[in-house]
């Protein structure tokens, strides 16, 4: 990974593209007009790109670019806040003062809407074990701004680790949370926004066995809750009851505990 500016860059962009380089233990390399394709073919490097807005990360063999953006929690949380039902809320059973580990960050759309359940008395932990999501995620999180003051608010809050949760399970005394999540990369594929497609390129494809879910069991107060795509073998392999949802390629599975 190397580091530099957008396009149109100025003074303040640079030292702010040098602190992220030096933050991240990567170089940084001045932008001199050159195209990202171009820097990439140079370097032979993924490029993360410090712009006005957000960064982005220019994967060398992914077509799209990564990037931090609620869009999918923005309209998620006005449904909530119309009254409406979520899935992933109805599968959680959160509510206020809730506090909840998301085991697979992703782009932040489920640990958004949670935070903005459970509130000012809530918590919520997320994990993301690769370093560059996790610094775009962090990042992300603190400094955009949605121009709603409570979603602002809700990313805000979110405590994100750099950890993988295998490791960080095993770190968690008993009934530490009250949720327990897990939302990982699905191996079968489905028909994904543009920001999931780039995500692949960087995902961490860790597995689901029978001690992780034996620690987060041991870790959840109330409930452990799996993601998973309509054909998994994992809800019935890990004893999740399955919520079917007919009109989806996605189900929700549950273990009360």
């Amino acid at each position: 990974m190397i580091v530099t500016t957008a396009g149109r860059t100025n003074e303040e962009m640079i030292g702010i593209a040098k602190r992220v380089a030096g933050e991240l233990g990567v170089s940084y390399i001045a932008r001199e007009k050159r195209s990202i394709p171009f820097i990439q073919q140079d370097s032979n490097q993924d490029v993360l790109v410090v712009g006005k807005n957000r960064l982005e990360i220019y994967p060398i063999k992914g077509e799209e670019p990564i990037f931090f953006h609620p869009n999918s929690a923005m309209f998620r949380m006005k449904r909530v806040m119309r009254g409406e039902d979520d899935p992933f809320l109805q599968a959680a059973n959160l509510s206020f003062g809730d506090s909840i580990l998301d085991c697979t960050l992703g782009l932040g759309s489920d640990s958004i809407l949670a935070s903005f359940v459970t509130g000012k008395a809530g918590r919520v932990t997320a994990l993301e074990g690769n370093k560059y999501l996790y610094y775009l995620l962090k990042a992300g999180l603190q400094s955009w701004d949605t121009g709603i003051a409570e979603m602002n608010e809700a990313m805000k809050s979110i405590d994100v680790k750099h950890d993988t949760f295998e490791s960080f399970l095993e770190t968690c005394p008993a009934e530490s949370f009250d949720i327990v999540y897990f939302d990982p990369m699905f191996e079968e594929r489905i028909d994904e926004s543009n920001g999931i497609k780039g995500l692949r390129t960087y995902a961490m494809y860790s597995k689901l066995n029978t001690e992780i879910i034996v620690n987060a069991k041991r870790v959840a107060k109330k409930r452990v809750v799996l993601k998973d795509h309509w054909k998994s073998e994992q809800f019935e392999k890990y004893g999740f009851s399955v919520i079917k949802r007919k009109t989806s390629k996605f189900h929700f599975g549950v273990i009360d505990v």
